[in-house]
């Protein structure tokens, strides 16, 4: 039946909470990070040396740690087993940027102890991107062009690829963020009083992961709700 549930679909509801809350998230963290951003480390390490102390202490001298363009683009690539760090983090000193830079190193050791949820995570990656790409516009084609309750199934078992690795990066980011934490102040590179900030600029940053997932399974919800009022109406 062309057109269903896609100009009043009530259900949009739910992807407009979604998409409140990954807003929030977003600005929520981007407030924290520029606020610590101020604030300097007494060491007065930058978080690309941060990041080379912390792989040191853990036996991880063959990583390399690099700059990369962008604001919060830092990430730990396990296939090259490189630690790119962003404008905002590579030469700062200010606890955000080391903190930031911690949490990276989280995920390298993550890596070197073959952490599960992690492998689960990079085993997810080809089938999230796929379902991402492709999960969404297999269910809308089948609702507007009222093609077969089976077809509309595959497209939201494809969508919900992505929805499980949104859900398996929750462990993952926490456990990194713990892990930094608990090495910047026994490695001594942060005071107790500046790992707090850095928990806080942490705690924000989980926060976006958070809002993906809710929004993914919304989004999920949304989709089961259609394909119900479809199945009814076959």
């Amino acid at each position: 039946m062309l057109g269903y549930g896609y100009y009043f679909d009530p259900t949009y509801f739910l992807v407009i909470i979604g998409a409140v809350l990954s807003i929030w998230a977003s600005a929520r963290v981007n407030n924290t990070f520029s606020k610590y951003s101020r604030v300097r480390s007494m060491t007065g390490m930058t978080g690309a040396e941060a990041a080379r102390m912390i792989l040191n202490y853990n036996g991880l001298g063959d990583v390399q740690v690099e700059h990369v363009s962008g604001s919060l683009t830092d990430h730990y690539d396990p296939r090259t087993r490189v630690l790119r760090l962003s404008d905002s983090t590579y030469a700062s000193g200010s606890v955000a940027a080391i903190g930031v830079a911690a949490h990276e190193c989280g995920h390298a050791v993550q890596h070197k102890e073959g952490y599960v949820p992690l492998k689960i995570r990079g085993a997810l990656v080809p089938v999230a991107n796929f379902g991402s790409m492709l999960g969404l516009p297999i269910v809308v084609l089948g609702l507007v062009f009222g093609l077969s309750y089976t077809f509309i199934q595959i497209g939201i078992w494809i969508f919900a690829a992505s929805v499980l690795f949104q859900i398996v990066t929750l462990p993952v980011e926490f456990n990194a963020s713990g892990r930094a934490l608990k090495m910047l102040q026994g490695y001594n590179i942060l005071t107790e009083e500046e790992t707090g900030y850095c928990r806080k600029v942490l705690g924000a940053a989980a926060l976006t992961y958070v809002a993906a997932a809710a929004s993914s399974i919304l989004q999920l919800l949304r989709l089961l709700l259609l394909s119900g009022g479809r199945r009814d109406r076959d």
